[in-house]
């Protein structure tokens, strides 16, 4: 049986400035709020999106990635 493999990394681009920064994505929960480091603004996901990295990443998060419903 293959595994697949999960992306652990994300590049985080902010919505309301563009800065983007890649993160390390927790494996064991999703991460619901954010805070942009360039323009300070308190990032969360958008609706139907379990977390801010299904939002604004350009991984989906461990869980989803897995086949897995976080919310």
């Amino acid at each position: 049986m293959d595994k697949k493999t999960i992306e652990l990394t994300s590049i985080l681009t902010c919505p309301h400035c563009g800065y983007k920064k890649e993160e390390i994505m927790p494996t064991d929960a999703c991460q619901y709020f954010y805070e942009c480091e360039n323009c300070h603004q308190r990032l969360k996901p958008q609706a139907g999106d379990c977390c801010v990295y299904c939002s604004y990443g350009t991984a989906k998060c461990p869980p989803v990635q897995n086949n897995n419903c976080c919310y």
